[in-house]
């Protein structure tokens, strides 16, 4: 049992080191060769751990040759834009003019309720309001509005830039300070223990503090239990 936990946090640490080597991309955000270096190294990981009598180091070699292929092909792709075509191919046009190129739609088997689906999730239920969309490598909609149906900016409305210049931040969740929003914000503790001195609270309480550089703060105290 001691030999299978043992393995286990191992398999675990080493996964997560592989992870943190191949990026952060959000999994409707990989690319094919990363996505299935993801799916082969899960595979391979259960396997690690399903079968106690296959020595440690022979298991996760394949892990290991499957971390290195990504990292050389995603080094392949920055330094060539030809090997990057091959390999994860080029964003596609799908509406010009608020016109639905069906031709493009058929030839990546995107249905007509899969672009629906995806424009509605850009807050757009009219095909005829978008003045481009593409379809991204990695499967995403990227679509910009016809300039009639775009949202106004302050600048086209003439109005002055707000107070702030940063958005709201969090600057302590759950009691725990985050250093970098606060010099972010161009502030620093000292001002921070003024600010909760002003709401009578210690950080302790803090369930969320929010601010920006202008001094603008939010605070929501932890309730009572």
């Amino acid at each position: 049992m001691l030999v299978l936990v043992l393995r286990t946090l191992m398999i675990y640490l080493l996964i997560v080191a592989a992870m943190r080597l191949m990026g952060k991309r959000q999994l409707g955000e990989l690319q094919p060769s990363e996505l299935v270096s993801t799916i082969l190294i899960s595979n391979l990981a259960s396997i690690s751990i399903e079968s106690p009598e296959v020595p440690l180091a022979a298991s996760l070699a394949p892990v290991c040759l499957i971390v290195v292929l990504e990292l050389f092909s995603s080094a392949l792709c920055y330094m060539s834009p030809t090997a990057a075509k091959i390999l994860s191919g080029t964003p596609v046009a799908v509406i010009r003019g608020g016109k639905i190129d069906q031709k493009t739609l058929r030839e990546l088997r995107f249905s007509a309720s899969d672009l629906l689906e995806a424009l509605r999730g850009k807050d757009i239920f009219d095909p005829s309001e978008v003045n481009y969309a593409l379809v991204e490598t990695n499967g995403t909609l990227s679509v910009s509005r016809m300039p009639q149906k775009d949202t106004p900016t302050r600048e086209d409305l003439k109005l002055p830039p707000p107070e702030a210049r940063t958005p709201m931040v969090p600057l302590i969740i759950d009691g725990r300070v985050l250093a970098d929003n606060l010099a972010w914000c161009g502030r620093n503790e000292q001002w921070l223990d003024k600010v909760l001195r002003q709401h009578k609270c210690a950080r302790r309480q803090v369930l969320l503090l929010l601010g920006d550089d202008s001094g603008q703060v939010q605070l929501v105290k932890k309730e009572s239990r």
